[in-house]
């Protein structure tokens, strides 16, 4: 008698083709979900100090960083660094005594933002919040934001979600709060472009890098 060959039926492949697909959906799935909180964590943070700045502003009649009252007005100040906690009253927050980075010491302990962070001459996950992937936010009057073909940035304040972001992830967080563009609107890409979006003059300019993402990139949030 020859001898009977063994394998795999029909019935038992297709389960398996099954099982293999649910495996790889729910993989997809997972990492959509990662990639829709990473987007909504994003989007409350900069909404977040931004209402965290118009308060401070409402309720010292100043700016956040630049208040030269703060020591006097705000408990717990340390006055060890950055211009001894107050800023100088110029109407910017710049890099003068690290303003940028008291700015968040002074949010913080007048109850604006979670959290307390204490100035010092370098930004760290100690002085300043960070973002997702690690990197402190910089609330900050300068240009580096981007702006149309043809069109050079003028200095205003912005708050910059900090670096090494994907950049379908700000694709996607653009895409939600303003027109999806990096070089228009309230959000827009920040500091050198690189393969973040596209500097190609006409209808593609500013476009994210959202379907091949890249790494180490920036936005910034306008206000």
């Amino acid at each position: 008698m020859g001898k009977r060959e063994s394998g795999f039926t029909l019935i038992e492949i297709a389960i398996v083709l099954v099982i293999i697909g649910l495996l790889l959906g729910g993989v997809l799935k997972g990492q959509e979900l990662i990639t829709g909180a990473r987007v909504r964590n994003f989007i409350q943070q900069q909404d977040g100090v931004k209402a965290a700045y118009f308060g401070f502003l409402d309720r010292y009649r100043a700016l956040p960083g630049d208040y030269p009252g703060a020591v006097a007005n705000i408990a717990n100040m340390s006055t060890a660094a950055c211009g001894g906690g107050n800023g100088n009253g110029d109407g910017s927050i710049t890099t003068t005594n690290n303003e940028n980075i008291l700015v968040w010491e002074h949010l913080s302990r007048s109850g604006f933002i979670n959290g307390t962070y204490t100035c010092a001459a370098t930004a760290s996950s100690t002085t300043s919040p960070t973002n997702p992937y690690g990197q402190v936010l910089n609330l900050i009057f300068d240009a580096t934001y981007q702006s149309p073909s043809g069109i050079t940035s003028t200095s205003r304040h912005n708050l910059q979600t900090g670096t090494n972001v994907p950049s379908d992830i700000l694709a996607e967080v653009d895409r939600k709060v303003d027109d999806a563009n990096a070089s228009t609107g309230s959000f827009r890409g920040s500091g050198t472009a690189g393969s973040c979006w596209s500097t190609v003059a006409g209808t593609t300019f500013g476009v994210w890098a959202a379907a091949a993402p890249t790494n180490a990139c920036a936005g910034a949030t306008l206000f």
